[in-house]
């Protein structure tokens, strides 16, 4: 099942400039094992050894992930989802 997924400005070099791109899958986890199938690199920005890593944010529609089920988030076909880098400062 497709899913579109809005890249941010900084990993734009990975989908040659693209801002969003389709992927397969039916949980979070199965689309960014796509995403990084068809733009290499991708996977180890978006997550770490615990999970999605700590600037990152996943949303699915309006809602963080790590708020509905993580990783493990079902899917729809024709769900949006969303990467957003953390700003962090002081």
């Amino acid at each position: 099942m497709a899913v579109t997924v809005r890249i941010p400005t900084p990993l734009r070099s990975l989908t040659k400039g693209q801002e969003q791109v389709s992927a397969d899958g039916s949980t979070v986890r199965a689309v960014i094992d796509n995403l990084e199938q068809k733009h290499p690199g991708m996977k180890e920005r978006l997550l770490d050894e615990k999970g999605i890593r700590r600037f990152v944010n996943l949303y699915l529609g309006d809602e963080d992930v790590r708020f509905l089920e993580g990783l493990d988030t079902p899917l729809q076909a024709g769900a949006e989802l969303s990467i957003i880098p953390a700003i962090a400062g002081g």
